[in-house]
């Protein structure tokens, strides 16, 4: 049987061990059936044979983001964007919402971060004037703080009586009055009393959001968002409008009805299955809720938020273990991720001892921030994989060194953790973060920020990788971590036909042009789900 398709005159970037670059290869159906030069490939070709000529362009395995929240990505076309360089610009775009949003009806966006202002926290106070009539819930940029108005409070019933959640805490003033600041699981008593999207408007945001992700050079995604994410993306499966690879990892409240349903990690098929249980250990470093050993400077009383304790956690993985499900584990801090590692290497002698081994289940920590260095070596000798977001580093940088200090140099650590044989995985958090691969990759092979260059060699430089390290963090590395690897990560015959091409050589070019990087084509399936006119 003649291809389908066949692409000659290119550098093509196998990321195999034996072929790592062809000229040339050959697409049947959904699968990838030939690899060579374009003298070999194009014999093959037969009458309906589609040829394309890539012009020496760079070709690469499609790319996945390790960790996104893609349900709450898709909703941003419908909320308002929160991150403005001041209070004020977000005070005055929530006024201008309220003044076409029919009253009694939620304003809602994400984004805002005051540390960027250089300003202290806001407060209810300063959206009350703007939309006195609406509830306003805003989320912050790392989505471990939130910021609502009084309608929103007196939606949810909370008042100077209300406790503080476990994991959770609620901002208050001198008199003990919530100021309208919830931080981790407090935010939940607000989001508990908004309307819920339908599972169809939350499908429908997704397919849109899709296309977006495929001009990228996505070709699937690692989803940590809550179940009706979940209950969309099962709508698009079955309606053939899914056009990603999604591995769906499920919070830990749900384990009971994931266990009943008899899903397991691994579970589904090439488009949609199921990854691990989700955890919080901890917070976020730009609320300092991210648990530590030590106090943050300049706070000597913070020592962070342990929002579920070690106990706890193995109490969780024990559950998840018996019945076949991997745990995926956010963790921050140094005190966060040590904890978490006590657990695994717990997990790791039951498992040995029932005769399984670490590629069973592929156990993960997501962050992975800041580790003290008696743990550098412990992803690596448990065979955890180290699930990092190569753009939290320049982003982070400088409110890294204002309150972790002389940490930082275990921080955002990515060639420590391949030298010390973890298996690395690159995401990028969205929306926390672009979602933007390229900019990833260009984060972790400078260590500076797009718009600036810092010193001659990048922030905390000896944690920067190669290109080819990068890459296969976004390739490689999550396909293993999916249990995909026999079908994604890699360009060889019988895998499938994931790929993208790029307008630069991103190995040749200059790294600070990294993120500057067009895609000209993403196929997935063996189809062109995006497909530049200069590509033809």
């Amino acid at each position: 049987m003649s291809p389908d398709q066949i692409l000659i005159n290119g550098c093509i970037r196998t990321l195999e061990p034996n072929k790592i670059i062809v000229t040339a290869l050959a697409i049947t159906r959904d699968r990838i059936s030939a690899i060579g030069s374009d003298s070999e490939i194009i014999q093959l070709a037969g009458n309906n044979t589609s040829v394309i000529n890539l012009r020496e362009r760079l070709v690469i395995p499609g790319m996945i983001d390790a960790h996104c929240h893609f349900d709450h990505f898709a909703r941003q076309e419908n909320d308002i964007y929160a991150g403005q360089p001041s209070k004020q610009q977000i005070i005055q775009i929530v006024a201008n919402q309220a003044k076409i949003t029919p009253q009694g009806q939620w304003i809602t966006g994400h984004g805002w971060d005051h540390n960027r202002w250089g300003e202290d926290v806001p407060s209810a106070s300063d959206l009350d004037i703007a939309a006195p009539n609406n509830p306003v819930y805003l989320t912050g940029h790392s989505m471990h703080i939130s910021w609502a108005n009084s309608a929103a409070l007196n939606k949810a019933h909370v008042d100077a009586s209300t406790p503080d959640p476990p994991g959770g805490m609620i901002s208050r003033n001198e008199s003990g009055d919530p100021n309208g600041i919830f931080y981790e699981t407090a935010s939940d008593l607000i989001s508990a009393v908004m309307p819920e999207l339908s599972v169809n408007a939350v499908a429908n945001n997704m397919r849109f959001a899709q296309e977006k992700l495929w001009k990228t050079g996505l070709t699937g995604l690692h989803d940590y968002d809550p179940r009706i994410s979940f209950s969309a993306l099962k709508q698009m499966s079955q309606d053939n409008t899914l056009g990603l690879r999604v591995t769906k990892n499920m919070p830990a409240v749900l384990i009971d009805e994931v266990i009943s349903e008899g899903l397991y990690t691994g579970f589904g098929d090439k488009w949609l299955r199921i990854g691990g249980i989700k955890v919080f250990m901890d917070g976020a470093l730009g609320a300092r809720t991210a648990s530590m050993l030590e106090p943050y400077e300049l706070d000597s009383n913070n020592y962070g938020i342990v929002v579920t304790e070690e106990d706890e956690l193995f109490s969780i993985a024990k559950r998840a273990n018996t019945n076949n499900l991997a745990m995926t584990v956010h963790a921050i801090g140094d005190r966060a991720n040590r904890a978490v590692l006590n657990v695994y290497e717990k997990l790791r002698q039951n498992e040995i001892k029932h005769g399984h081994m670490p590629s069973k289940l592929r156990h993960r920590i997501e962050h992975v921030q800041l580790l003290h260095p008696d743990d550098y070596h412990r992803l690596g000798s448990s065979q955890i994989i180290a699930s990092m977001q190569p753009i939290h580093a320049t982003s982070d940088m400088d409110l890294a060194e204002k309150y972790w200090g002389k940490r930082i140099s275990g921080s955002y650590a990515w060639r420590t953790q391949i030298n010390a044989g973890a298996i690395l995985v690159f995401g990028s958090d969205a929306p926390v973060e672009s979602i933007n691969p390229m900019w990833g990759i260009h984060a972790a092979v400078t260590r500076r920020k797009r718009t600036t260059n810092i010193g001659d060699s990048g922030w905390q430089s000896h944690q920067c990788l190669t290109v080819d390290e990068a890459l296969r963090a976004y390739t490689v590395g999550p396909a293993y971590a999916a249990y995909l690897e026999n079908d994604l990560g890699t360009l060889k015959p019988g895998k499938l036909a994931d790929l993208v091409v790029l307008d630069q050589d991103i190995y040749c070019c200059n790294p600070l042009e990294i993120h500057s990087t067009n895609v000209l084509g993403t196929m997935i399936d063996g189809k062109w789900k995006y497909r530049s006119s200069d590509l033809d």
